[in-house]
Formats: C-alpha cells, sequence, structure tokens
C-alpha cells in the first residue's frame, strides 16, 4: 500500500450514467454524502467523472468496493485512484506573459502553489504546463 494516496477516485465509462444517478450510486456505496463528504465533478468530453473526497477515507478500499458493485458492473463503470501528478496544464494566458510570470504566480502560497522546477510556454495555444517540484504544489 503507498504510503500517500490520492483522495481523487476517477469513474470511467460514465455516459449511461447521470451525475444525479452517479452522486447517489457513490453515496450508496461510500455511506458518506455528496457535497458534505465529497464532490463529483463531470468531464463530459472523455466520458469520465471524478470524485473528490472532503471527509477521510480509505480511498482504495472505496475502489475495491466499487468494483464489486453490481449496479456499478451492470453500467460497465470502472473506478481507479487518480494518479499525483506534478504538472498542470495553465490556459488562456495572454501571449504577453512570461514564463518567469507564471512561474511566480504559481509559487505563491497565496494562490496554492509550491517550488516550480519548469514552465513549458505553448503561445500559439495559450497554454503553459507548469512542472512543480513535488505533486503538493498543483492543489
Amino acid at each position: 500500500k503507498s504510503a500517500e494516496t490520492s483522495p481523487l477516485v476517477v469513474f470511467e465509462n460514465i455516459q449511461g450514467c447521470s451525475l444525479k444517478c452517479l452522486s447517489m450510486l457513490l453515496e450508496s456505496i461510500s455511506g458518506l454524502a455528496v457535497d458534505d463528504d465529497f464532490t463529483v465533478e463531470v468531464i463530459p468530453d472523455i466520458n469520465v467523472a471524478v470524485a473528490t473526497f472532503i471527509k477521510s477515507i480509505d480511498a482504495e478500499e472505496f475502489v475495491k468496493k466499487c468494483s464489486q458493485n453490481k449496479r456499478v458492473n451492470e453500467l460497465k463503470i470502472t473506478a481507479r485512484l487518480l494518479e499525483l501528478t506534478r504538472s498542470i496544464k495553465a490556459e488562456n494566458i495572454p501571449a504577453s506573459v512570461s514564463a518567469d510570470c507564471i512561474s511566480v504566480y504559481f509559487q505563491s502560497p497565496q494562490n496554492g502553489g509550491g517550488p516550480i522546477s519548469d514552465v513549458q510556454l505553448f503561445p500559439e495555444k495559450n497554454a503553459a504546463i507548469i512542472t512543480f517540484c513535488d505533486h503538493k504544489g498543483n492543489a
């Protein structure tokens, strides 16, 4: 068991389940309440939802319970822990913004950031990839 697991669980193949249905299903499996104990964000472009647990939960055990749930299996939904990452993509960045400016912004604890190891600018896409020294800086 890893020393540090993510409180985020990814649900794939959710096209057969509405947000309300998925939320109720997760409440049923976890015994927790949506909004108070966890939130669910749907990413419709790729038929995925991400549950973020506010209340402490054994995420690995929860994923296991999901894989054994009859309704989850009928809907062909899969659950897995979201991998911790050190990089994020920032979008809608004006072309005039420098890598130094982005670095200063994302290093700021006031913005939830931390030490930065790299910034890659993609001005043609108005985007940047920011890589932190560790995964805690990308919260």
